[in-house]
């Protein structure tokens, strides 16, 4: 269901995409029940009033008068397949409407009232029953809102560190967005993120962080304050296209904000003057191959030694709420406490979970 903040962005949006979203109608598997039920009626009823009008065509064992209970009890057992034979078709006319219209609509009430309510009992309950499992299921967990270019790069690059499928929710405003979640394995929930309740629906109360990538800076500082309002806790990873709005976002609420449209500009620019250098910070950026960024706790083994004097290429050293750079005279001695960015090879492998003290952190 996609909703807007006002009639003019509305305006906007509907230009934009030319076509109308309408909401999906989420209906009990009592009332799916009761609408077959009907419909079963309607086609027992049809088939009385076609017996009725040809009664005269028809034998009847006990007497020779077709009344209008005897039609609706030929009805029944015809349309239920239980076929006394005490009431038959005699005539040349009831034989053919038999044949080439009651037949199709006993085939008809057979399967609006057995297999279609079967199928909509079972399939509505299984589906209410994964969702209830599901939401019960789903701690510390990751949103990301939006399902573009941005949002499926930050998928890719959280599931290379690990993190499951089944971890993830999507919240994207186009059902189609949605769809192609869900056929990558993600669970997905169609509507205007900046709206409490749909970020409700992803349990965002109950995440662990949460990646804003829309394509709007204004839907980005929304989605941040609403997210920051439903779980004070909750980290917030946002993404804007002007720079200018990224003191607005970290104002809002954002642990990190980045800005797309200028970094990709720099990186224009530094492929021109040095693409040799351009070169190794795109494989930087790119998990899983070549050389890799990241940031990990100090080891034991670590403590009190210089960066330098460390495995792993130390770039910055993470000291409480300050980032020091590698030189920085305040880091020649490394605390149990601090974190180390770094570059290493993707291949190798990272200290084991137990070392990482301040992986919690």
């Amino acid at each position: 269901m996609v909703r807007r903040l006002s009639s003019s962005r509305e305006d906007g949006d509907t230009e934009r995409q030319g076509s109308v979203l309408l909401p999906r109608l989420s209906v009990s598997p009592l009332r799916q029940v009761m609408r077959r039920l009907l419909a079963a009626l309607l086609v027992l009823w049809v088939t009385v009033l076609l017996v009725y009008v040809d009664r005269d065509g028809y034998v009847d064992d006990v007497d020779d008068h077709m009344t209008f209970l005897d039609c609706l009890y030929y009805t029944t057992v015809t349309l239920s397949t239980t076929g006394y034979g005490d009431i038959a078709p005699g005539s040349d006319s009831a034989r053919l409407v038999n044949t080439l219209v009651i037949t199709p609509l006993r085939v008809l009430f057979l399967i609006i009232l057995i297999g279609t309510t079967l199928e909509a009992l079972t399939d509505r309950t299984r589906q209410q029953w994964r969702l209830n499992r599901w939401r019960s299921a789903l701690r510390d967990h990751t949103v990301v809102v939006g399902f573009g270019t941005k949002g499926r790069s930050a998928i890719q690059t959280l599931l290379s560190t690990g993190l499951g499928r089944d971890q993830v929710v999507v919240i994207d405003a186009y059902p189609q967005s949605v769809k192609a979640a869900n056929a990558e394995g993600f669970a997905g929930v169609e509507g205007d993120a900046t709206r409490s309740q749909v970020l409700v629906r992803a349990e965002v109360q109950r995440a662990r962080q949460i990646v804003i990538a829309p394509q709007r800076d204004d839907t980005s500082v929304l989605v941040t304050l609403t997210a920051r309002q439903l779980n004070p806790r909750i980290k917030i990873v946002a993404a804007v296209r002007e720079e200018e709005n990224a003191p607005l976002l970290r104002q809002s609420g954002a642990d990190q904000v980045i800005t797309s449209a200028s970094a990709a500009g720099r990186l224009l620019g530094l492929a021109m003057l040095s693409p040799n250098a351009s070169s190794v910070l795109e494989d930087l950026i790119q998990r899983g191959t070549g050389l890799d960024l990241k940031e990990r706790p100090v080891t034991k083994a670590e403590a009190g030694r210089s960066p330098r004097e460390c495995d792993d290429l130390v770039v910055s050293v993470v000291r409480g709420h300050r980032i020091l750079a590698y030189d920085d005279p305040e880091a020649a001695s490394l605390a149990l406490t601090d974190r180390l960015v770094v570059i290493h090879r993707a291949s190798r492998a990272l200290p084991e979970p137990d070392e990482r003290r301040g992986e919690a952190r």
